[in-house]
């Protein structure tokens, strides 16, 4: 097995924006673009639960 093939695992952001600088304004666009990647992830992992239930309920019968 070639392991160039293998693509590496994602990488977690390594640190937090600075909000000590920002606006107000800034700060609220900030927040909300977190919440959007919250509803995303939410999403993401709604689908693989969908995803393992389906399975375990073809494997159980």
């Amino acid at each position: 097995m070639d392991t160039d093939d293998i693509a590496p695992p994602p990488s977690r952001p390594s640190s937090f924006l600075d909000i000590s600088r920002l606006s107000v304004g800034e700060l609220r666009e900030y927040r909300n673009s977190l919440e959007a990647e919250i509803a995303r992830v939410d999403d993401a992992m709604k689908a693989k639960q969908a995803s393992l239930n389906a399975a375990a309920a073809f494997f159980k019968s």
